[in-house]
């Protein structure tokens, strides 16, 4: 993975943008790692990835909360408990 510092990244920026095409870059900032640039393709990927792993999750605790007999109007109950 290519590093760039912030200030390289700045006055370089578009082959900053190239080399994010092709794979992520770090930007540091005094000695400190303060971000990575993707492609936008590689963005979506993993915004893709995380809302489908959030997806399965919640599908999960909504099998476990059913079996443990929690129902939707004892949900709205708990919800609506201001104590």
């Amino acid at each position: 993975m290519r590093t760039y510092s912030a200030n390289e990244a700045k006055t370089h920026f578009g082959e900053f943008l190239d080399d994010a095409q092709r794979a992520p870059v770090r930007v540091m900032r005094r000695d400190r790692l303060v971000g990575v640039m993707v492609s936008a393709q590689d963005y979506e990927a993993m915004r893709a990835f995380y809302a489908d792993r959030l997806r399965h999750t919640m599908d999960r605790v909504a099998d476990q909360a059913a079996a443990a007999g929690l129902t939707e109007e004892t949900l709205a109950e708990l919800l609506a408990d201001e104590t």
